[in-house]
C-alpha cells in the first residue's frame, strides 16, 4: 500500500499540474462551454430520430377512427380521404379535444369506429372489421388471389385463444403517401434541425479541440521556460553528480509526456465525461428503467480502471528510468566518441546500452499486454454483449407493450456512443501514467534549491581588489579540497596559482566566481563579501578564459559578443586584433561572419582558443580568470597571446591558473598549492632563491623542454 507521504506527493504533483492549467482557465472555461454545446448538439441526434420514428413513421400504425364526412369540419382536425372515406389518427383528437367533443356528439350514442393500418410484409393494409387489435398480426393471402393483390386475409394470433381472421385491404403507393402527407413536412424539418445540429456540433467540436490543444501547448512551453529558468539558476554542484542526458531528458522527454497529458488525456477525458453525463441524460430522457440499468457500468469500469493503474505504474516508472538512462548514456557516448574508438570500446558500450534498452522494451511488453486486456478488448466485450441482451430482451416482446421502437433505436444509438468514450479513457490511461511519473521528475528538478539570477546592469563597475580571508571549502562533506586560504590581489596585479592536479587551484576560482559558498572564511571584492553580492552583479566585473574553449553555434562575431548590445562590431574586430586572431579570421571564406559549428570543432584549439580570450577582453572585466588558458596552444599561438596580455592586463586584476610556469614568471604574486594549502608564495625571483617546491617545479620543467628542443 502507498504511503501518507507518497499520496501527498501525488496530490501535491496533481495540484502543480492543476496550477499550470488554471494560468490559462479562461480559455479552458471557454472551451469547456463550447464542448457542452457540442456535445449537446450532437447528441440530439439519436433524440430526433427516436422522434421522427415515434411521431411520424411508425404513428400511423396508432389507432384511427372512421368517421362521417357530414360531422367532420376540415378545419377543426386533420383528416385523411381514402376511398370515399374518412380517416383521422387518434394522436390528431388528442391535440384537438374541441373537434374530439364534435365528432363523438355526432356519432350519438355509438361509438367512433376504429381502424387500423398495419405494415405486413412488404405492404400497408387497411383492417376495419376487427373487434380487438391486440396480438400478433400475420398475412395470409386471399385464396386465389396474387401478392399484389388488394385483397387479403389477415390473421391474428393471441397467446391462448385461437387464430381470428378479418378480411384486409392491400394500400396503393398513393394511398401510403397520403397517410403521411401530414408528416411528411415536419420530418423534413426535423432532418433539417438534425443536419443543422451536425454541422454546428463540427464547428464547434473544431473550436474546443484547437483551444485545449493550443492551451496544452502554451501550459508546456510554459513549463519548459520555467525549467530552463531554473536550472541556470541551481548550483554547479547538482551538474556535478547529476549526468547530461538526465537533465536533457526532463527537459525535452519528460516535459513532451506531460504535453501528451494535458493535449491527449486531458482533452480525451473532459470530452469523455461530459459526453457520458449528456449520454446518461438522454438515456433518463428516454426511459428511466434503461437509464438506471446502465448505471451499473461506471463502478465496473472504475474498477478496470483502478486495476490498470495500480499495476501499469510500476512498468511505466522502469520504462521513463531507463529512457532517462539512455539519454544519458548517448549524451556521453557522442562527447567522448574520439576515447570509445581509440581504446576500442565501441563494443562494450553497445552491450551497456542494450541492457539499459532491452529491460525497457520488457517493461513496455508488460505494460502492452496489461493495457490490452484491460481497455479496449474488456470495454468493446461488455458493451457488445449488453447491447445483444438488450436486443434479445426487447425483441423477444412486442415493442408496443413495452418500449416504442423510436426509443429503443435511440436507446442502441447511445448505448454505442457510451462505450465510445470509456474506450478513450482507457487509451489515454497509459499517457497519463507516463505523465505522472514524468510530471514527478521535472517537479523534482524544478523544486531544487536555486538563486534568482538578479540584473546587475546598473551597478558601477568592480575595481578588482580581491580578498581570500581564511577561506576552506569542501565538495563533499568532511573532504575539504582548501584549507585556511588567505591572499589579497590589489588592482592590476597578476596572481598565479601552481600546484600539481587536485591541489585546489581551479577550486579557488569557482569560489571567486560564485559557482560554491566556502564553508569557512570570507571572499571579498572591493571589500565587500560576496556572499552578499548577486551572482549576476558579482560576474559582471569577471572575465574567464577556460583550457577548453567553448564556442557556441554562430558566427565568430556573436561568439565575441554574446548578445551584449555595447559590444558592437567595432569592438568585436578591435579584441580580435588584440588577441593577435585577426590575421588568420580575415583569411576565412567569410570573414568575421564565418559560422561556428558548436564547439567550434572546424577551427584548431589555438584558433578556439584565441577567440575565447578575444571574448573575455571585448567585455572588458575588471578581474581576467586564465585556467590554465596556455596549455593546449602551440609556442608560436602563446606567443600572440603573451603579448597581448602585457596590453590587456594593464589596469585589471589577472588570475592565472597554469601548468607551464614559464608563462607567469612576470607575476606579481605566485602562489604555491599542495593539498588545498598555499604552502608557498612570493614572486618568481623570490620563490626560486626559496629552492622549495615552486623551484623543483620550475627545475623539472625547463629540464622537459630542455631534451624536447635537443629532440627536435
Amino acid at each position: 500500500m502507498r504511503t501518507a507521504k507518497q499520496k501527498a506527493a501525488k496530490q501535491t504533483i496533481a495540484r502543480r499540474l492543476l496550477a499550470y492549467a488554471m494560468l490559462y482557465k479562461t480559455r479552458i472555461a471557454a472551451a469547456l462551454l463550447v464542448l457542452c454545446c457540442a456535445v449537446a448538439a450532437e447528441l440530439a441526434g439519436p433524440y430526433i430520430a427516436k422522434t421522427i420514428i415515434d411521431k411520424h413513421i411508425s404513428s400511423v400504425q396508432l389507432p384511427w377512427y372512421q368517421v362521417s364526412a357530414d360531422n367532420f369540419h376540415a378545419e377543426d382536425v386533420k383528416a385523411v380521404q381514402l376511398r370515399d372515406k374518412t380517416y383521422v389518427r387518434s394522436d390528431w383528437l388528442e391535440d384537438n379535444r374541441a373537434a374530439e367533443a364534435a365528432l363523438a356528439a355526432g356519432a350519438g350514442s355509438e361509438k367512433l369506429k376504429e381502424v387500423r393500418f398495419m405494415q405486413l410484409d412488404s405492404g400497408m393494409y387497411l383492417i376495419d372489421n376487427a373487434t380487438r387489435f391486440d396480438g400478433k398480426w400475420s398475412l395470409v393471402p386471399h385464396a386465389g388471389a396474387d401478392s399484389e393483390s388488394d385483397q387479403a386475409v389477415v390473421q391474428v394470433l393471441r397467446i391462448t385463444e385461437q387464430a381470428e381472421q378479418y378480411p384486409a385491404t392491400r394500400l396503393s403507393a398513393g394511398e401510403v403517401a397520403a397517410l403521411y402527407q401530414y408528416d411528411v413536412g415536419a420530418v423534413i424539418r426535423w432532418l433539417a434541425l438534425f443536419i443543422g445540429l451536425l454541422l454546428t456540433a463540427s464547428v464547434l467540436h473544431y473550436v474546443q479541440a484547437y483551444t485545449l490543444q493550443s492551451t496544452a501547448l502554451r501550459i508546456i512551453q510554459r513549463m519548459r521556460m520555467d525549467l530552463m529558468r531554473h536550472i541556470q539558476e541551481i548550483p554547479l554542484r547538482f551538474f556535478d553528480n547529476t549526468p547530461i542526458g538526465q537533465v536533457v531528458s526532463r527537459i525535452a522527454n519528460d516535459t513532451e509526456a506531460i504535453r501528451d497529458l494535458f493535449m491527449s488525456f486531458m482533452a480525451t477525458f473532459v470530452v469523455s465525461t461530459i459526453n457520458i453525463i449528456g449520454i446518461y441524460i438522454a438515456l433518463l430522457l428516454l426511459d428511466v428503467r434503461l437509464a438506471l440499468v446502465t448505471l451499473i457500468f461506471i463502478p465496473l469500469f472504475a474498477a478496470v480502471m483502478w486495476v490498470h493503474l495500480k499495476y501499469s505504474k510500476r512498468y511505466i516508472t522502469v520504462m521513463r528510468a531507463r529512457l532517462s538512462d539512455m539519454n544519458a548514456m548517448i549524451n556521453e557516448s557522442i562527447a567522448v566518441m574520439p576515447i570509445l574508438q581509440a581504446f576500442r570500446q565501441e563494443k562494450a558500450r553497445l552491450r551497456e546500452f542494450e541492457v539499459l534498452n532491452e529491460d525497457r522494451y520488457r517493461n513496455n511488453i508488460k505494460q502492452i499486454r496489461l493495457f490490452s486486456l484491460s481497455s479496449r478488448n474488456f470495454t468493446g466485450l461488455v458493451g457488445s454483449l449488453f447491447t445483444a441482451a438488450t436486443i434479445w430482451y426487447f425483441g423477444s416482446t412486442s415493442l408496443q407493450t413495452a418500449i416504442s421502437f423510436g426509443v429503443l433505436y435511440a436507446f442502441i444509438d447511445y448505448l454505442g456512443r457510451l462505450f465510445q468514450p470509456i474506450i478513450g479513457i482507457f487509451d489515454q490511461l497509459m499517457n497519463a501514467q507516463r505523465a505522472v511519473v514524468s510530471a514527478e521528475k521535472v517537479f523534482y528538478l524544478l523544486d531544487l534549491e536555486g538563486r534568482e539570477l538578479e540584473d546587475a546592469l546598473s551597478t558601477s563597475k568592480s575595481k578588482g581588489h580581491v580578498t581570500f580571508d581564511n577561506v576552506s571549502f569542501a565538495y563533499n562533506e568532511g573532504e575539504p579540497v582548501l584549507r585556511g586560504i588567505t591572499f589579497e590581489a590589489k588592482k592590476g596585479e597578476t596572481v598565479a596559482l601552481v600546484g600539481h592536479t587536485g591541489s585546489g587551484k581551479s577550486s579557488i576560482m569557482n569560489l571567486l566566481l560564485g559557482f560554491y559558498e566556502p564553508t569557512a572564511g570570507q571572499i571579498r571584492v572591493d571589500g565587500r563579501n560576496i556572499s552578499e553580492m548577486s551572482k549576476q552583479q558579482l560576474r559582471k566585473n569577471m572575465g574567464i578564459v577556460l583550457q577548453d574553449p567553448f564556442l557556441f553555434a554562430g558566427d565568430i562575431k556573436f561568439n565575441v559578443s554574446l548578445y551584449n548590445k555595447d559590444i558592437d562590431e567595432q569592438k568585436v574586430k578591435q579584441a580580435l586584433a588584440d588577441v593577435g586572431a585577426a590575421s588568420f579570421i580575415e583569411q576565412l571564406p567569410h570573414g568575421y561572419d564565418e559560422p561556428v559549428v558548436e564547439r567550434g570543432s572546424t577551427l584548431s584549439a589555438g584558433q578556439r582558443q584565441l577567440i575565447s580570450f578575444a571574448r573575455a577582453l571585448a567585455f572588458d572585466p575588471a578581474i581576467l580568470i586564465l585556467d590554465e588558458a596556455t596549455a593546449s596552444i602551440d609556442s608560436e599561438t602563446e606567443g600572440l597571446i603573451q603579448q597581448a596580455l602585457k596590453v590587456v592586463s594593464a589596469g585589471r586584476t589577472t588570475f592565472v591558473i597554469a601548468h607551464r610556469l614559464s608563462t607567469i614568471r612576470d607575476a606579481d604574486l605566485i602562489l604555491v598549492l599542495h593539498r588545498g594549502e598555499i604552502v608557498e608564495r612570493g614572486n618568481h625571483q623570490q620563490l626560486m632563491q626559496l629552492q622549495g617546491r615552486y623551484y623543483n617545479m620550475y627545475q623539472l620543467q625547463k629540464g622537459a623542454e630542455t631534451v624536447a628542443e635537443n629532440v627536435r
